[in-house]
């Protein structure tokens, strides 16, 4: 057997740190930056949703056609918060003082947000077109809970328990 020169195993070890370094949890700036990354195009894709289903309550169309419009929103709603929620699921864990906690938060938020809008499509698709007035109570019955559900899971970037993820939310553009 050949014995490992000095010089090759401090080459081997010099070369090894930066590499380990690298798979290592992303820092505060940079797990940032993913996580807005993944929250911004779903952002865009909610605002415009909400400005659909507005758009959708005050148009004149049938009970019918409003269900399957709404539906339609609500499971696009779900589709893209599952999409940020697998978005900053990559992002990892942040290399900070609790940081599995903070992305579990984030996670969690996330997938509660999926599941109220989950439901809340749901709840529409059950709902009976007849009587028409029944119909659109009932709606708004289905958006009062969304609301609800909504409000329970919300995510703020603005309590995170991190100085260097809060400093890294606030001065990035992405997170603006």
């Amino acid at each position: 057997m050949r014995a490992v020169r000095p010089i090759s195993l401090a080459l081997v070890l010099v070369l090894a740190v930066p590499l380990a370094a690298c798979s290592g949890q992303p820092g505060a700036q940079a797990w940032a930056a993913l996580v807005c990354t993944s929250l911004s195009p779903w952002r865009s894709e909610i605002d415009s949703l909400t400005s659909r289903a507005q758009a959708q309550m005050t148009a004149e169309t049938t009970p019918g056609q409003a269900k399957e419009n709404l539906a339609r929103l609500f499971d696009g709603a779900a589709t893209a918060s599952e999409q940020a929620r697998a978005g900053v699921e990559r992002a990892g864990v942040p290399d900070v003082d609790d940081g599995e906690r903070i992305a579990d938060g984030f996670l969690g938020s996330l997938a509660g947000i999926r599941d109220a809008y989950g439901q809340a499509r749901t709840g529409i698709e059950a709902l009976a077109t007849r009587p028409t007035e029944t119909f659109y109570a009932e709606v708004g019955k289905v958006l009062d809970q969304l609301s609800t559900n909504y409000e329970k899971s919300s995510l703020d970037t603005t309590k995170v328990e991190s100085v260097e993820l809060r400093q890294a939310f606030d001065s990035l553009p992405e997170c603006q």
